[in-house]
């Protein structure tokens, strides 16, 4: 099985002035893409090599011997989870009742939500990612470094992520990734893509 590039969902430009059309064709059309090709050149002639690319990350991820290849595969995870993350459609951006209602719930506010996956997504040392999850009935924002993601962890369903590797943001935001999260969290939220997230998980 071929691990393929995924279109993005929207075109290269669309989501400026937030995030501009060249540090998509950076983001998406190298590193996301090179990715993609480590990953199908390190699973060849393994026993990984027909196998889907969730299956390729949860068995990776507990054998040393597939580290390259783990890190490879989730971040083509991660990032294509990423760009889904993101919208340009006004409908897609408004939070729906359900979500609201449970994120006042466990975090007080949608403001402190806010406020606090601001604070853990600046946070995060080094590279990695930000990610709103549901686990055991509630949300929570948890970080992971470099390739790591909540896809090897049964409890935790990703609904959200936000990518906070330096190349994510250094070309429009330079060293300021709390406005790149900002910018993110108040403009490019796709809260649709968090309910269907929500919603397949409590099938």
């Amino acid at each position: 099985m071929t691990i393929e590039l995924p279109p993005l969902p929207y075109a290269s430009n669309a989501l400026e002035p937030f995030i501009s059309e060249k540090t998509m064709s950076f983001h998406y059309g190298k590193h996301h893409a090179t990715y993609v090709k480590n990953t199908n050149d390190l699973v060849r002639g393994t026993d990984l090599e027909n196998a889907s690319l969730e299956t390729i990350i949860f068995e990776a991820a507990s054998d040393t011997v597939y580290t390259a290849l783990f890190n490879n595969a989730a971040q083509v995870f991660n990032h294509t989870f990423f760009w889904n993350s993101l919208t340009d459609q006004p409908s897609k951006k408004e939070i729906p009742n359900r979500l609201l209602e449970m994120i006042q719930a466990d975090f007080g506010s949608l403001e402190q939500f806010k406020a606090e996956f601001q604070k853990k997504a600046v946070a995060q040392f080094g590279s990695g990612w930000a990610w709103l999850v549901f686990e055991e009935g509630h949300l929570k924002i948890i970080t992971t470094g470099n390739a790591n993601t909540p896809l090897v962890h049964p409890t935790q369903k990703p609904l959200l992520c936000v990518d906070v590797w330096e190349h994510a943001y250094y070309l429009d935001y330079q060293n300021a990734r709390l406005n790149f999260v900002q910018a993110i969290l108040e403009h490019l939220i796709n809260w649709d893509f968090a309910l269907k997230n929500l919603e397949k998980e409590e099938k």
